[in-house]
């Protein structure tokens, strides 16, 4: 009997993961009977990692009143998993650059504390295991907002408290952790954080990304000054060095107050899906892994679903759907792709494609059946 593992991502602004699961399952079944299919939809610690998460834990959406990037009331959600006692929390829902029209960006002011909140939050609920994706952020606080609202307390040269915002990383003279939440040492976090960066300097948190969050050139060059201030009181204060922690410059060094604050291990937001969903052990026997994405290009081999999918891979034949290929027969070969089909080589335009990828997807599937219907 055949087994064939159905590991996708999402196909963005069109399908889910499991629908995707789903469209494939139904094509293959009406060519193959005798056929063992196993659903195991991926994400990347991004969108699509909520419905994923879903799937494997059955959790539920909580809904909590925290603080903006800018200290304003909002309702957040995240996902939290009762039986697993696992919780997973997007620090874009509270301290995302989504939630700021554009005259309000400035990572001077803005402070991830409303994600500290969600994850006192899912603490008070019983939280054991906290996944955090820290994608999408608007802030360039190295995380004192988020460590504020778990009671970490920032104090400038003159001992006046800070908030925790950008602005305040220059000003930092000591921490206070007398008033930490209690159990926050008993938690496990885990960070999806698919970047490398260092905390400061060229490639660091301030110069890479804090444009994009609103920063001119003087600001930049007042947020790495900060970051780097910030890691020197945490060196002469706690022995620990942060600087070149890869990944310590994600979300405006979140990565490395994730390690300071939370004693997180940041890891490859596909890697820490797959490991929930018992990926590797699912997929040993199988025939087929088929997986897909909406964009099949070279950025895919680099901390995507389909590259870790690529890394669990044995001797497993392989079969990718996409929404559109850029990649070259040689390319295509040298990833020992054995089986590739494109929805839009059905669809009659891009539109097409998105809409009715269902059922261009589960016709791919019925193609792709017919061809290993005879394979033993």
């Amino acid at each position: 009997m055949k087994k064939i593992v159905i590991a996708p991502d999402k196909f963005k602004g069109s399908l889910t993961g499991i629908e995707f699961c789903d469209a494939v399952e139904r094509g293959i079944k009406k060519h193959i009977e005798n056929v063992t299919i196993i659903k195991l939809p991926l994400a990347d610690g991004g969108d699509g990692t909520v419905d994923a998460l879903k799937f494997y834990t059955g959790g539920e959406l909580i809904s909590a009143e925290v603080h903006d990037p800018l200290f304003r009331p909002i309702q957040a959600n995240y996902l939290y998993a009762e039986k697993e006692k696992l919780a997973f929390i997007e620090m874009a829902e509270a301290s995302g650059i989504r939630l700021l029209k554009n005259e309000e960006l400035n990572p001077l002011e803005t402070s991830t504390f409303g994600t500290g909140e969600l994850i006192l939050d899912a603490i008070k609920r019983g939280a054991k295991h906290i996944l955090l994706g820290i994608g999408g952020s608007s802030t360039n606080d190295a995380g004192m907002g988020m460590a504020s609202a778990l009671g970490f307390r920032f104090f400038d040269a003159e001992n006046n408290l800070l908030e925790g915002r950008g602005k305040d990383l220059n000003r930092l003279a000591t921490i206070d952790t007398s008033m930490v939440n209690e159990d926050l040492s008993k938690i496990k976090f885990e960070v999806a954080c698919d970047v490398d960066n260092p905390l400061f300097g060229p490639n660091g948190a301030a110069y890479i990304y804090s444009p994009q969050k609103g920063a001119s050139e003087q600001v930049v060059e007042e947020l790495d000054a900060g970051l780097k201030n910030f890691n020197e009181k945490v060196e002469s204060q706690f022995g620990k060095n942060l600087q070149n922690i890869a990944g310590a410059g994600a979300a405006g060094g979140l990565g490395a107050g994730c390690v300071l604050f939370l004693n997180a291990k940041l890891k490859s937001g596909t890697q820490l899906i797959k490991s929930i969903a018992d990926f590797d052990e699912q997929v040993k026997d199988a025939n087929w892994i088929v997986t897909g994405e909406g964009k099949f290009d070279e950025q895919t081999f680099s901390g995507k679903v389909i590259k870790g999918v690529l890394d669990s891979r044995t001797n497993q034949n392989l079969a990718v759907f996409c929404g559109l290929s850029e990649l070259t027969d040689q390319q295509i070969k040298a990833h020992k792709i054995d089986f590739l089909a494109e929805m839009m080589e059905q669809a009659t335009d891009v539109e097409d494609s998105i809409k009715n990828a269902g059922k261009y997807l589960e016709q791919a599937a019925e193609q792709f059946a017919t061809s290993i219907k005879s394979e033993k």
